[in-house]
């Protein structure tokens, strides 16, 4: 039996499917976990010995859709239910 090209040829199952939570194809299908992110586990998984894969995954990475309006808000003291001031009329040199 050789070790190489028709080794190879036997490979046809698949241990890893798309996980859920990361889009990645690191969900194992027998122990039911993801490698990369650990679901379904109510945290993430991240290691502080993998600082290059904290970066990739940190907060400022995606959309930040609630999260990029903050600064603006906290400098305004996050005021609700106000409407902005009118110019004064006729001021304007």
């Amino acid at each position: 039996m050789t070790k190489g090209t028709t080794s190879f040829g036997k490979r046809t199952s698949k241990t890893h499917t798309i996980c859920v939570r990361c889009p990645r194809r690191t969900f194992h299908i027998q122990k039911s976990k993801c490698s990369s992110c650990g679901y379904p586990a109510a945290r993430k998984r991240t290691y502080n010995w993998s600082a290059k894969s904290k970066r990739r995954r940190t907060q400022g990475t995606g959309r930040m859709r609630h999260m990029k309006h903050i600064d603006r808000r906290f400098k305004n003291g996050f005021r609700t239910g106000t409407a902005a001031a009118k110019p004064a009329s006729g001021a304007a040199a």
